[in-house]
């Protein structure tokens, strides 16, 4: 071997290992990447399957049970006090979490009459218990669609990602024959405060507002729709067959450079902790 091979052979060496490095942080650089754009641009996509259409593509099930809606009686508060949903009317403010009132641009409406002995599990309301969050929120029981959407830790997260089957489960305040869902379409996509609870308003995405029965009245009254379009207030996570792409994400070493962690089991297991202490001290919840 000549003294020339010898003396390039630990170039080399060293060129292969930093070349290794460069290699292995920039995947992680484009996972973390991915991962931000997922979660930010496309929130739907974020964690599998996609909740909104986008051009070109089918539209929702038009059953309607992607809907994101509070159930009829729910407390929204507004700059005068709280008032129920289905009290609320086109051009009322309401106080959002950045401090400032936003204008009701149209209440949309769903009814859903039971057919069956039991109610779908894509109609039946997940009830948040009266200080499931902590000792005030909510300050009553909180009555949501399956998909709607609660502001925890700086996310998203859908009720039904969350329940615990104690303080956080399926459930009706009575024993109904008709269930009555209302949501609020404001200018833009909020966060809101339902019996105390920090809850999304509708995120209007080209024509998912056709789920709703009263429709019509939104295109009569926005013939050309509201503008600009609505981009999400923070990201939406769940686990709508897609758990496993933020855990191969996580895996990657991504905490290590950013501290992510699983947004949704942890606030899951952090209530549920509390449900289970709450009800050793005494306090009993309604499961049924």
């Amino acid at each position: 071997m000549s003294p020339t091979t010898e003396r390039h052979r630990p170039l080399s060496h060293a060129r292969r290992h930093f070349l290794g490095v460069v290699v292995s942080t920039s995947v992680k650089v484009a996972a973390i990447t991915g991962l931000a754009t997922a979660m930010s641009s496309f929130p739907a996509r974020a964690m599998g399957r996609r909740w909104w259409r986008h051009s070109g593509e089918p539209s929702h099930n038009p059953g309607g049970n992607n809907q994101n809606c509070f159930l009829r009686g729910t407390s929204i508060k507004t700059p005068t006090g709280e008032v129920c949903i289905e009290d609320l009317r086109i051009g009322d403010n309401i106080e959002t979490m950045n401090g400032k009132a936003a204008t009701v641009r149209w209440i949309g409406r769903q009814v859903y009459k039971r057919n069956s002995p039991s109610w779908a599990a894509s109609v039946m309301p997940i009830r948040i218990s009266r200080h499931a969050f902590d000792q005030r929120t909510p300050h009553s029981d909180l009555y949501l669609s399956p998909n709607h959407a609660l502001y925890i830790d700086g996310v998203l997260i859908r009720a039904k990602d969350l329940v615990n089957g104690l303080s956080i489960a399926p459930s009706l305040p009575a024993d109904r024959q008709i269930i009555e869902y209302f949501h609020i379409v404001l200018d833009t996509h909020e966060v809101v405060f339902a019996e105390g609870a920090p809850a999304e308003t509708f995120l209007l995405r080209d024509s998912n507002h056709e789920s709703f029965t009263n429709f019509a009245e939104y295109t009569r009254l926005y013939p050309a729709g509201l503008c600009p379009p609505m981009v999400p207030f923070a990201p939406i996570v769940g686990y709508e067959g897609g758990r496993e792409n933020l855990m191969a994400l996580l895996r990657l070493g991504i905490p290590r450079f950013m501290g992510l962690r699983d947004p949704v089991q942890h606030a899951r297991d952090r209530f549920a902790l509390r449900a289970r202490e709450t009800a050793g001290a005494g306090q009993l919840y309604d499961i049924a």
